[in-house]
C-alpha cells in the first residue's frame, strides 16, 4: 500500500488522527515536524527564531523525501503543501488526505497554543489570514475529510472507507 499523507491546517487534528489511524491499521506513523526537530535537535519554534521559516521549509522537504513511501502514515506540517515539489511528491508516492476544519473550530483549538511560531502575535487575525491563503492548496488533496465537531475515531473510519 502507498503511504497515506495526512495534511491540513494547524489544529485540524493531523497528529491525533494520524496516531489513531496507525493504531487501527498497525502501520507506522511518521510526523514530519517531529522528524525535523529530531534531525535538527531543536524545536520548530527555535528553528524559526534562529534560522527562519525558509530554512525550516527546506528541512521539511528533505525529511519528507527520506521517509518510507509504502505501508505507513505520514502527518505533515500545515505548511508542507505550500511547496509544489512536496505536493507532487506526496501525490506521486501516496494518497493525500486533507483534514478540513471550520475556521471557528481551528481558532477555538488554537486559542491557548503557544508553540506555533506563525501565529505568535494576534492569533485570530493570523489564523484567518493563513487559513484563507492555504485553503485552495489544501483542497488539491486526493481525499477531503471534515474534522469539525467529529471524534478522531469517526474521522479515521471515514479515511479508511475512502482509501480502501
Amino acid at each position: 500500500m502507498k503511504a497515506i499523507y495526512i495534511t491540513g491546517f494547524m489544529g485540524s487534528g493531523k497528529t491525533t488522527v494520524g496516531m489513531m489511524l496507525g493504531e487501527l491499521t498497525g502501520l507506522p506513523v511518521y510526523d514530519t515536524d517531529q522528524e525535523v526537530e529530531r534531525s535538527e535537535g531543536k524545536s520548530i519554534s527555535d528553528l524559526f527564531a534562529e534560522k527562519g521559516e525558509a530554512y525550516f521549509r527546506q528541512k521539511e522537504t528533505e525529511i519528507l523525501k527520506t521517509l518510507p513511501i509504502t505501508d505507513c502514515i505520514i502527518t505533515v506540517g500545515g505548511g508542507t503543501v505550500l511547496n509544489e515539489e512536496n505536493r507532487e511528491w506526496m501525490n506521486e508516492k501516496g494518497t493525500t488526505v486533507y483534514l478540513a476544519c471550520d475556521l471557528d473550530e481551528i481558532e477555538r483549538r488554537l486559542v491557548t497554543d503557544t508553540a506555533r511560531p506563525l501565529i505568535a502575535g494576534n492569533k485570530k487575525i493570523q489564523i484567518k489570514q493563513l487559513y484563507q491563503e492555504r485553503l485552495p492548496i489544501y483542497t488539491l488533496a486526493s481525499v477531503t475529510i471534515s474534522t469539525t465537531s467529529k471524534p478522531a475515531e469517526e474521522v479515521c473510519r471515514e479515511i479508511l472507507e475512502c482509501i480502501n
